[in-house]
């Protein structure tokens, strides 16, 4: 333990205010978990968690009293959510776990800190810090931390069969803190334990991933996760982990579905097992979509219909795909670069008119008013997407005069 009152200094002023407020009611409370162990890297604070010796029930009726806005986010886990100046406070009554079955626990409220710091994952997310700014840190995170040694807390392959999700947790917490040679005994604790990620949520299984395939270092840790058997098994319909690495060494963008794109091609099996959102199953379908390719030697006005028919990063991560499917020279390289740079630089064409123009021209309403707006669209694509709306409605009135001259 030691003074650190810079680390409460190097949160932002409203955040600084409203926990001196919390301490006015809850004394005892620190800080906990993640937001310690970036303060101390001065990485930038996303949430802000908290834990207090007091159990929920009191914490709620002090916050009450002082008139904070309280809800009762997971009481069974000792778990509520103070809301001050419209942001949430999540404060965690100490708890030490009594049952473990690899996916939830049984949890009982304790005083002791060490107790409720033993429970967590890793060692540099199990620190804490009081009001005075004094840091507590009982198995060495702060050291660990700076040397980039992501290390359980506790026995590592008792932790996992805990809960499996710290497999999936130790791999992301590594690519963003960890460097040189991981943990040998987490490594062979997750070895011996992979088989227990069957027993999770698909949810739970592509929160962790998504996060992993979004962050830093993506190679070496799916490079780690291959060999300790863990890919194959949260990616059952199988992996292209070369693909996806020459993706990475490309400078592929930190986009989560782009890599997962990348990591197979069994995209609509792997989108259905881990029920990723229709968003998400819309835009891993659309990068994955066989279907016309951007190339070097296309005209402006091509791209201008390929890029009026479907966004360009979708585009753009098609490109990106097709060039890391096999090793490239490096004038290969630069050609998809440059192809990139062409498809990315167009200003995104609108068609410039609906069925409501046709009606306003005399159409009638129905499925004719539809086709014809097709047939209208097309040869705007045709031409490259230049057409005004005046030059379109031209067409509205050809196409009419047609219909009507064969009536």
């Amino acid at each position: 333990m030691g003074a650190r009152d810079t680390l409460i200094n190097g949160l932002d002023p409203s955040r600084q205010a409203a926990l001196a407020r919390l301490w006015q009611v809850l004394p005892a409370m620190r800080l906990v978990g993640g937001c310690v162990r970036d303060l101390l890297v001065d990485r930038p604070i996303a949430d802000i968690d908290l834990a207090t010796p007091e159990p929920p029930e009191q914490v709620m009726e002090r916050l009450r009293a002082y008139g904070a806005h309280v809800v009762a986010t997971g009481l069974q886990h000792g778990t509520i959510t103070a809301v001050l100046d419209g942001a949430p406070y999540e404060i965690t009554t100490l708890r030490r776990d009594m049952e473990t079955d690899g996916r939830h626990a049984v949890v009982r409220w304790t005083q002791d800190w060490q107790a409720d710091a033993q429970r967590r994952d890793f060692t540099i997310n199990a620190m804490s810090v009081d009001q005075a700014g004094v840091l507590y840190d009982y198995f060495g995170g702060q050291a660990d931390l700076a040397a980039g040694h992501v290390r359980f807390v506790g026995e590592p392959a008792l932790r996992i069969k805990e809960d499996a999700l710290r497999i999936l947790r130790f791999f992301r917490f590594y690519g963003r803190y960890g460097h040189g040679a991981p943990d040998q005994q987490a490594v062979q604790a997750i070895t011996c334990g992979v088989a227990l990620l069957d027993g999770l949520s698909v949810e739970r299984i592509w929160m962790e991933l998504r996060r992993i395939l979004a962050g830093p270092n993506v190679a070496a840790i799916l490079r780690l996760m291959d060999s300790t058997g863990v890919l194959a098994r949260i990616l059952p319909e199988g992996h292209t982990l070369d693909r996806c690495v020459r993706l990475l060494d490309d400078g592929a963008p930190a986009n989560a579905l782009l890599r997962l794109a990348g990591l197979t091609t069994h995209t609509a099996a792997v989108a259905r097992r881990l029920k990723l959102s229709r968003a998400e199953t819309g835009e891993l379908a659309a990068l994955s979509r066989a279907a016309p390719l951007p190339d070097v030697s296309m005209s402006e006005a091509t791209l201008r219909r390929l890029v009026a028919e479907e966004p360009a990063d979708v585009l753009a991560g098609r490109i990106w795909l097709h060039q890391a499917a096999q090793p490239r020279t490096a004038e290969e390289n630069a050609a998809f670069a440059r192809l990139r740079h062409r498809v990315c630089g167009i200003t995104v064409p609108a068609f410039p008119v609906a069925g409501r123009d046709v009606l306003a021209m005399g159409g009638q309403a129905g499925p004719e008013v539809g086709r014809i707006v097709g047939l209208v669209r097309q040869w705007w694509l045709d031409g490259g997407c230049h057409a005004d709306a005046q030059a379109c409605r031209a067409q509205i009135a050809l196409y009419l005069g047609t219909k009507a001259a064969q009536s």
